[in-house]
């Protein structure tokens, strides 16, 4: 019997019964990387491998109380703040971490898969910008999803915007924007970090074929978990890309729909070694020690 040893990371995120995206994904990719997972559940959703077919809320007051009945419990390293699925909900966990200002704060707030709400949605978004970006150490953002943030600040534009958005973001007091699929070569996946200073870190990694669903959560709870345990920002996005670019090659087809990334693929050796043997493919420590 020992004492806690092993980073906490708190969550807030949708409830996925598939285990691909939200809660599930958070909890299997932190307890992968050496950390233990608590969570709060936002919202949970109804749907399969192949798509959502609904969501119900969860009342804003459990996701309060649940949130501080953990947080006087155990002291955690990091937050992750996922989808949430209602403007009361986003105003009640901005409040939460504002008491946490020295623990990072990693924002993933879209989940593409996720039904349109609208108006609502539009308020929410909204609500995200106001409260919750400018406490983010780092908000992770496709580029689809940048452009989709903005249009709460602009008019939409056939331009290319995203250097421009994205500092806008680091204006509101973000203290990082990693966007993902931002503009390179077809065969590649182009990622892009800024700061204040404007572009810290650009990487490029091999496109995997396959539709997915759950990448980004992975790459958003990697973070999170490098973080946690220790790494600053740039060194903690350069780790959680390589996990999660292992976790996506060494995905896996539990039903008719999407693949599931693998995040325990360091526990199979087969998978091991076709990710050693695959053209360009870096392999990333087993567990971070």
């Amino acid at each position: 019997m020992q004492n806690q040893t092993s980073p906490l990371i708190l969550t807030f995120g949708v409830a996925d019964p598939v285990g691909a995206a939200g809660i599930q994904a958070d909890l299997a990719t932190f307890s992968s990387m050496g950390c233990h997972g608590l969570s709060v559940i936002t919202s949970i959703l109804i749907g399969d491998t192949a798509r959502i077919e609904d969501t119900q809320q969860i009342d804003a007051d459990w996701v309060a109380d649940q949130a501080r009945v953990l947080l006087e419990d155990m002291p955690v390293a990091a937050f992750k703040v996922g989808a949430i699925g209602s403007i009361e909900s986003v105003s009640v966990i901005a409040e939460i971490v504002s008491d946490y200002p020295d623990i990072p704060l990693i924002l993933d707030p879209f989940l593409s898969a996720m039904p349109d709400q609208g108006q609502d949605s539009e308020d929410l978004l909204t609500a995200m910008r106001e409260l919750l970006i400018p406490q983010s150490t780092v908000m992770v953002l496709s580029a689809v999803e940048l452009s989709r943030l903005a249009e709460t600040w602009r008019e939409p534009s056939a331009e290319d915007l995203s250097t421009v958005d994205a500092m806008h973001i680091i204006e509101l007091g973000c203290e990082y924007l990693f966007v993902t699929g931002t503009p390179g070569l077809a065969a590649e996946v182009s990622n892009t970090l800024f700061n204040d200073t404007g572009i810290l870190r650009q990487d490029s990694w091999p496109r995997v074929s396959g539709s997915f669903s759950g990448a980004g959560t992975t790459l958003s709870a990697a973070i999170a978990a490098m973080l946690a345990n220790g790494l600053d920002v740039p060194e903690a996005v350069s780790e959680a890309q390589e996990f999660t670019l292992a976790a996506v090659m060494a995905g896996q087809r539990l039903g008719m729909g999407k693949l599931i990334p693998d995040r325990f693929f360091w526990a199979r050796e087969d998978v091991l070694e076709a990710l050693a043997e695959e053209e360009n493919a870096q392999v990333p420590p087993a567990l971070p020690s």
